[in-house]
């Protein structure tokens, strides 16, 4: 039995172009847990509580960082640093709404290069009576109808897209293996300097740092898949220099080697929202 239930939900039909899922985590135990989260280059909305009304993370380190006093209700940023959330000693719910990567932009209007590595309270996005709201009904599912409804409403007020960047996603994703920036400037016609400014502005993080993050997370997915005997497949599938230019990759992104998140850590966990092991 594992100790943290996944269940990944799609998103509402009018909201599939913005948001990747919706994932609820639960916990029965009352041990404190320390998750460690891969970074996935999605920003989103966390919801969490304990069954006693309180926060259930306690707090969240990074390499450059801790936050401790974490809202309820936040909206996050892209992350580009592996992480470690310490949940407090309480059964716990949470409700993770994951952003496909440009969608600060396109449901918050926000220049999302302002908000790596951070996140916002409540009052900063405009959602401090969702957070009563949400506070106020016992039921998930009446939980997720608030959130699918507010993001609804953003989108409807905030209006921007930039369809260059969001095609350039696209490309991303379905040539992970091999797309480089050069790529994906012959691709879509349009200089480095241009590329690069409009990249960060939507996305939040440079498109190199992007593909690296991406290519490390399909590495994870197909690692979790156990279709593959030896690293050195994976590495030769994605295109990785060698052998030690994935280990090295790995463990920048996840705080451990391949070996070890295959072997030592406690309950290893990927699907559409991300990466994460005790």
């Amino acid at each position: 039995m594992r100790t943290i239930n996944f269940t990944v939900l799609p998103p509402p039909k009018v909201l599939r172009r913005d948001i990747e899922c919706l994932r609820i985590a639960s916990h029965t135990g009352s041990e404190a847990l320390n998750v460690k989260v891969c970074p996935n280059g999605l920003p989103g909305i966390v919801f969490h509580l304990s069954t006693d009304a309180l926060a259930a993370i306690e707090r969240i380190k990074s390499r450059s960082a801790q936050i401790s006093d974490i809202p309820i209700l936040f909206l996050h940023g892209q992350g580009s640093e592996p992480s470690v959330m310490h949940f407090r000693n309480k059964p716990y719910t949470t409700i993770q709404v994951v952003f496909k990567p440009h969608a600060l932009y396109t449901l918050f209007g926000m220049d999302a290069s302002t908000l790596n590595q951070g996140f916002l309270l409540p009052d900063q996005f405009g959602a401090k009576e969702l957070e009563r709201l949400l506070l106020a009904t016992k039921s998930n599912a009446e939980r997720i109808t608030m959130l699918g409804e507010f993001l609804i409403t953003k989108l409807e007020q905030t209006n921007k897209r930039d369809e260059l960047i969001e095609q350039a996603l696209g490309f991303i994703r379905l040539h992970i293996s091999t797309v480089k920036v050069k790529d994906l400037l012959s691709a879509f016609h349009i200089s480095e300097r241009q590329f690069q400014k409009r990249f960060a502005r939507v996305v939040g993080m440079p498109p190199q740092l992007y593909i690296r993050v991406k290519r490390v997370n399909e590495a994870l997915r197909m690692m979790n898949t156990g279709q593959y005997e030896r690293f050195s497949d994976i590495a030769y599938a994605l295109n990785f220099y060698d052998q030690s230019h994935f280990i090295s990759d790995i463990k920048a992104f996840s705080w451990v080697t391949p070996k070890r998140i295959t072997n030592k850590v406690s309950e290893f966990h990927s699907d559409e929202a991300g990466s994460s092991y005790l």
